[in-house]
């Protein structure tokens, strides 16, 4: 009989960048036949009546992504256990501290790693502070209690190791993939793609794909301010174009119109076209102050944009030495990320040829590999001998 899997992930769908590495899993184990659970608040519509699913969807109480949180992690933590119970032969992958269980962890994000400044509303403040103080304890409970973690990058490796003190040989790195769909941009597809998007047949656009939250995590107040320099010289004609949203995007919106800058600055709001976006555009910019990977990054390679991310960022490590001068040493220097952006308009052609071997590399791996290299280290670790995850399923304390 064929091991079941207990996947706990907070959605398997293509909108995020965990959904859709999850969603990549179970297709896989799907094709292997092999039955699993998902444990989740939103699933793609055909695992609904998939006959090798059981899916176990979680409601966001009030809609609420912080209350939704703790549902999952209430509903995931009892409904594992009551599964490994009646199958202690289960791989169940949970994703950070989403759940509790020695079993494998797939670290997609070290919030020990970062601690943002709370800007905002009262309210805003203490939503942030509830959830990172919830953050921290579960998932120091979690990678302390995993018995294999798998992170998406050596960044990600490093601080597991650095924060909670977990043995290295018990942590893996494997890579995101990519989606074949998303390559090169065809010459019809960017006048298309510019038409839509009503871009001047002319100008260079910039683009920055994140989230505009109080914690400045994603760095675009660096870049804003970058922009006021840059628009201040009669020679930069690039515009920028923003896709994300968040409870910062109104005074984000009134500050651009306060600048004068309307006109450069495009704010999208949140969008599921970054795939038609992206080929539209000639650089993605993305000064990070934390990142675990980056896949915006990655996506926009893979379609052929060259990208200027900080060199903190996990998907740095990806960049051939050729591509240093694209990666920001210090995200919070503004007057270096407005050089750098100079320097990228002064050999904007250049700089996309250089990006094409990376972006090749970054296509060859697809997101049935990461399944692949997934499955492989959890199949190899219960080969090994696992620690008795029946004996623990029963008692949630241990």
């Amino acid at each position: 009989m064929t091991s079941p899997w207990i996947i706990v992930a907070g959605g398997f769908h293509q909108k995020g960048g965990m959904d859709k590495a999850n969603l990549a899993l179970a297709e896989y184990l799907l094709e292997q036949e092999t039955p699993v659970h998902l444990i989740a608040h939103s699933v793609e519509p055909y695992l609904l009546n998939h006959p090798l699913v059981k899916v176990h969807l979680v409601s966001r109480p009030a809609n609420s992504f912080l209350l939704g949180e703790f549902a999952l992690a209430a509903r995931a933590n009892s409904l594992v256990r009551k599964i490994v119970r009646e199958r202690p032969d289960a791989r169940v992958v949970v994703n950070g501290g989403n759940c509790i269980f020695p079993g494998i962890n797939w670290a997609h994000y070290v919030h020990h790693a970062w601690s943002g400044s709370r800007h905002g509303r009262l309210l805003y403040k203490a939503k942030d502070a509830i959830s990172e103080t919830w953050a921290k304890h579960s998932e120091r409970a979690a990678f302390r209690k995993a018995s294999l973690v798998i992170a998406n990058s050596e960044r990600t490796a490093r601080e597991i190791v650095e924060y909670f003190g977990v043995d290295r040989s018990r942590v893996h790195v494997v890579y995101l993939g990519s989606d074949p769909e998303w390559g090169l941009v065809s010459a019809q597809e960017r006048t298309a793609a510019r038409r839509a998007l009503q871009f001047d047949g002319t100008r260079p656009v910039a683009a920055f794909v994140g989230g505009l939250g109080y914690d400045h995590r994603k760095g675009f107040d660096v870049l804003f301010r970058a922009w006021q320099k840059l628009c201040a010289r009669p020679d930069w004609d690039v515009d920028l174009v923003v896709a994300g949203s968040g409870p910062a995007m109104p005074a984000w919106r009134a500050a651009i119109a306060e600048s004068g800058l309307s006109e450069r600055i495009r704010l999208l709001g949140f969008s599921e076209k970054v795939k038609d976006l992206l080929a539209a555009v000639d650089v993605l910019v993305s000064p990070v102050r934390y990142e675990a990977y980056g896949l915006n990054v990655q996506e926009a390679i893979c379609r052929g944009i060259p990208a200027l991310v900080s060199a903190s960022a996990g998907v740095a490590e990806r960049y051939e030495s050729s591509l240093t001068p694209m990666l920001l040493p210090d995200s919070e220097d503004v007057d270096d990320l407005v050089q750098r952006l100079l320097e990228w308009r002064l050999r904007k052609e250049e700089w996309h040829t250089r990006f094409q071997s990376l972006s090749r590399r970054l296509r060859a791996r697809t997101w049935r590999d990461t399944a692949i290299d997934f499955v492989a280290l959890v199949e190899e670790e219960f080969a090994a001998g696992p620690r008795n995850v029946t004996a623990l399923a029963g008692n949630p304390a241990s």
